[in-house]
């Protein structure tokens, strides 16, 4: 009988959840997840009312100053959080843990992968999401909405403003972050895999925080470069539109979403994000250790 295949996240029913294979896996799938959620986001306009702190007048009559997203991530992620989503090693939360209620199950017993450690970058991913990826991915369907407007007398700034699709972009919003957080801090999972096949590589440069160093031993140029051709595969494929017939439209006029565009998303950011993420690690690998324990790390035979 056919052995069935676990689940490549499942940290209790998987494999080595540190095994670079492993990860690789978890990665490529994160690439559709994110691809496919960009592609739904491009369906509405930019709608930046949404991102501007303080602008829904419902939200300030009940004391919250965020932005609509920010309070649909709050919303969204304190459910999470009574479900103990945030207990696991692969989760970080958009709103501050401090103002997110406490799981209602008991803690899952997930077993010891990550070294301790506090580095969660979501702040940044969220800023960056919705200043620079947003009006990019959303231009077509910002310009075609401006033209619907001007054909019934509205014009100037107001062409451009929103299609009032706030629930339907923050739901999809909500699912590209979630992504792309979770991709950018598997960066730990790297680090940790790496440090642990060949400690004494990483020691020296981790206690002289020689950053640069640190980031050299990471980085794998070939690796980096393979990923950018399969993701621009990828994204050209799932960005074709069909005809009623089943005939596929591949030209750039007619795709769902700019294919440069996803491409210069992870080599501009998510890459260097997620390295950033691997050093700040790595960082603090040795924090709370011993002398005699680092030694006998550093003695270690590289695996």
């Amino acid at each position: 009988m056919a052995s069935v295949p676990l689940p490549e996240q499942n940290f209790i029913l998987g494999g080595d959840p540190l095994s670079l294979e492993s990860i690789r896996a978890i990665l490529t799938r994160l690439e559709d997840t994110i691809i496919f959620s960009l592609i739904e986001r491009a369906q509405f306009a930019h709608n930046p009312k949404a991102y501007r702190r303080g602008e829904i007048k419902e939200l300030k009559e009940i004391g919250f100053t965020g932005s609509w997203l920010e309070w649909f991530l709050k919303e969204t992620e304190s459910f999470h959080a009574k479900a103990r989503r945030y207990t696991s090693p692969d989760e970080y939360p958009f709103t501050n843990p401090s103002e997110l209620p406490s799981p209602i199950l008991k803690p899952f017993p997930h077993p010891p992968i990550l070294y301790q450690n506090a580095i969660n970058v979501n702040a940044s991913i969220l800023s960056f999401y919705t200043q620079a990826i947003v009006p990019r991915i959303t231009r077509p369907a910002t310009l075609a909405l401006a033209a619907v407007k001007r054909s019934n007398g509205i014009t100037g700034d107001d062409e451009y403003e929103d299609d009032g699709n706030y629930g339907s972009a923050a739901f999809v919003d909500l699912e590209v972050l979630q992504a792309i957080s979770k991709r950018v801090h598997y960066g730990k999972f790297v680090s940790e895999s790496k440090f642990r096949d060949h400690p004494a590589a990483f020691i020296p440069h981790i206690q002289s925080r020689n950053r640069a160093a640190l980031e050299a031993l990471i980085t794998k140029p070939e690796v980096e470069k393979k990923l950018l051709q399969r993701l621009r595969s990828k994204a050209s494929l799932y960005a074709i539109n069909f005809t009623p017939d089943g005939e596929p439209l591949n030209d750039s006029a007619t795709r769902k979403i700019d294919v440069d565009g996803v491409v210069e998303l992870y080599e501009h950011y998510i890459i260097p994000l997620t390295k950033e993420v691997e050093v700040d690690y790595l960082l603090v690998r040795l924090d709370g250790l011993s002398k005699e324990e680092i030694e006998a790390l550093a003695s270690k035979e590289k695996n």
